[in-house]
């Protein structure tokens, strides 16, 4: 499982163990963990960083009715998972 470190604005980097990926109406999404093993808070995150952007830039994808159809996708992908 790939581990990322995210560095928001003013705040002390945080890691995520990235479960799964996608791309949805041309947006990439994520789907991370702050947890290895076992339950753990899950978080989907959109790519908002420019195409020739050296780095990724994400957000919390926080709108019901997108992160309701990236849920879905995300959960026919990993049967063992469910997220709400």
């Amino acid at each position: 499982m790939e581990k990322i470190v995210f560095t928001p604005e003013g705040e002390a980097p945080v890691q995520f163990y990235v479960l799964e990926q996608t791309r949805l109406g041309g947006v990439d999404y994520i789907l991370v963990t702050d947890s290895r093993e076992g339950d753990g808070e899950a978080l989907i995150l959109r790519d908002t960083s420019a195409p020739e952007a050296a780095e990724a830039a994400y957000e919390i994808v926080t709108e019901d009715e997108e992160l309701n159809a990236v849920a879905a996708v995300f959960e026919n992908m990993l049967e063992d998972i469910e997220l709400s």
